[in-house]
């Protein structure tokens, strides 16, 4: 059967986001996978509550999504040509920028060191973000995030049904408005192909831990602020975590 004209475009498009999503490998944000040996085995008595292995990951994993989301986020407010790109654009920036506040003010609470870099795959993803341009950006943009988000939602469930800490689970709460959010943001712009995105968070490649795992930070230097700009006006839904 010969395909129309009409048609060429659509499957192109989704075709180079495959190979797009193939070659970057997989979105491996958050709780997909745990750097530990044992999700559940308690590594510290809190005055919280326990911190287990997940809540750990969880906590490192919610700051290196944001060390890449975020400069994302940066991106689509100077490169998306859409208005709906550059409110996923605000959302992300502010959304992260919140949960980011959150991370660094609970990880020293809990005695958990936060990296400074996103992992190798993450920043696979900034380096192709950075490289589009036009409504390539767009469509990346919106169907890679989508991925994470999507990969991302029952995680934070999951932690938040589990965990015993109220630090984490006050995280748990603000990242699954904040990735709601995202996900919604992300479908209003019209180019999610939502078959493809179904297919990508399903059936990830399987990738060596050292590509998902962001690097330790150096020794005696600060943790980096995520801080957005002053004319992002859209609210970050950041609760102040509990610390008494």
């Amino acid at each position: 059967m010969r395909m129309s004209r009409n048609m060429a475009g659509p499957v192109l498009v989704g075709g180079g986001l495959v190979v797009t999503l193939a070659a970057l490998a997989y979105p491996a944000v958050l709780g997909l996978q745990t750097t530990g040996s044992s999700p559940a085995r308690v590594i510290a008595n809190t005055r919280f509550g326990p911190l287990t292995e997940g809540d750990r990951d969880f906590v490192v994993k919610v700051r290196a999504a944001g060390l890449w989301e975020f400069p994302a986020g940066e991106m689509a407010l100077t490169k998306g040509t859409t208005k709906a790109v550059h409110t996923a654009g605000e959302h992300l920036v502010t959304g992260h920028a919140g949960l980011d506040a959150t991370c660094r003010a609970i990880a020293p609470q809990l005695g958990i060191t936060l990296p400074n870099q996103a992992s190798p795959q993450q920043q696979g993803f900034v380096a192709t973000l950075n490289s589009d341009t036009g409504k390539q950006f767009d469509t990346d943009l919106a169907n890679i995030l989508r991925v994470t988000h999507g990969q991302i939602f029952p995680a934070i469930a999951k932690i938040r049904a589990t965990t015993k800490n109220t630090l984490v689970r006050q995280l748990a709460d603000q990242a699954n408005d904040t990735v709601l959010d995202h996900i919604t943001v992300l479908e209003n712009t019209g180019l999610v192909n939502f078959n493809q995105v179904d297919f990508q968070e399903t059936t990830p490649p399987k990738l060596p831990a050292n590509q998902m795992t962001p690097p330790p930070p150096q020794p005696g230097v600060p943790v980096v602020a995520l801080t957005p700009p002053a004319d992002t006006s859209t609210p970050a839904p950041a609760p102040s975590p509990t610390t008494g």
